[in-house]
C-alpha cells in the first residue's frame, strides 16, 4: 500500500502520514488506531504500536481460563463436542493445546509419547519432536514443509517474544533440512488438500484439517485462538477412525 493510499483510507493528508513516518510529528492516539485499522494489524500489534507512540494499550489480553471468559469457554467446548467422533482442539498463537475433545486426546495419545502431552501440550512440538507424531507420518517431508512454513509465518511475526523465538528455533532444529526439499511430483489443480498419512500397526489414517477463528474479537487472546478440526480424507480412513479411535 502506498503512503498516499494509506492516507486516503485513514482520512489524513499524505503530508501528515509522511510526518508521522519520519518522526517529524507526534501522532495522536486516534491517528495510530486509524492507521492500524487501515493496515488490518492484529490486536497485539496495535497495542505495540500504541506503546511505541507513548500511549496505553487499548486491547485487553484475558487468559482463556479466567472467569471473564467462562461463557467463551462454554461456546468453544460446544464446538469441540459437536465435532465428535473426530478430533478438534483449541490452540493459542504458539500452538499450545488449551482445550480439546475426547477424540483428539485419544488420537494424540496413540501417536505421541506421553512426556510431550503433560500439562499444556504444544502441538507443534508434539508433531516435530523425535518422540512425536512424525514417527508415524508416512508423508513426513511434505507435512513438515507445510507445518514449518506455517510456523515461520505465525511465530516469525513474534520474534521479539522469547517464547516464540525459542519455539521456532526448536522446530527448525527438529526439522533439519526438510524445508529445502521439494516435492517429487508437481502439485496438480486437484490436489487442494495435503492429507496427513498416519500408519501405526493396524491404524492407518489419511486426515486433513481446517482452522476456524473467532469473528470480530476485541481481545488479544480471543483473536489469536485457533480451532483446528481433523477429518478423515477418505472412506477407508473414516472406517479406521471409527473402529480404532472411537471404538465404534
Amino acid at each position: 500500500m502506498s503512503q498516499l493510499d494509506l492516507a486516503l483510507r485513514a482520512g489524513f493528508s499524505a503530508r501528515h502520514v509522511s510526518f508521522i513516518e519520519t518522526g517529524r510529528t507526534q501522532p495522536s492516539r486516534e491517528a495510530l488506531l486509524a492507521i492500524a485499522e487501515v493496515l488490518d494489524m492484529p490486536l497485539r500489534d496495535r497495542n505495540l504500536l500504541l506503546g511505541a507512540g507513548g500511549y496505553a494499550h487499548v486491547y485487553t489480553q484475558t487468559p482463556l481460563a479466567s472467569d471473564d471468559l467462562a461463557h467463551v469457554r462454554g461456546v468453544l467446548q460446544f464446538i469441540l463436542d459437536r465435532h465428535d467422533p473426530y478430533g478438534a482442539v483449541v490452540l493459542d498463537r504458539l500452538g499450545n493445546r488449551l482445550m480439546g475433545n475426547a477424540a483428539s486426546t485419544r488420537l494424540l495419545s496413540a501417536v505421541v509419547d506421553p512426556s510431550l502431552l503433560a500439562g499444556t501440550a504444544n502441538l507443534l512440538r508434539a508433531v516435530f519432536h523425535p518422540l512425536g507424531a512424525r514417527r508415524f507420518i508416512v508423508n513426513w517431508p511434505e507435512v513438515a514443509r507445510h507445518l514449518l512454513a506455517r510456523a515461520e509465518r505465525e511465530l516469525g511475526a513474534g520474534l521479539d517474544e522469547p517464547a516464540a523465538r525459542a519455539l521456532l528455533e526448536e522446530l527448525r532444529g527438529y526439522a533439519g533440512g526438510v524445508e529445502r526439499l521439494r516435492p517429487e511430483v508437481p502439485v496438480r489443480p486437484a490436489d487442494v488438500l495435503l492429507p496427513i498419512h498416519i500408519k501405526l500397526g493396524n491404524l492407518e489414517l489419511r486426515m486433513f484439517s481446517t482452522i476456524m477463528t473467532l469473528g470480530t474479537p476485541q481481545d488479544v487472546t480471543l483473536q489469536e485462538l485457533r480451532i483446528e478440526s481433523f477429518f478423515p480424507a477418505d472412506e477407508a480412513s473414516e472406517a479406521c477412525w471409527r473402529q480404532s479411535i472411537t471404538g465404534g
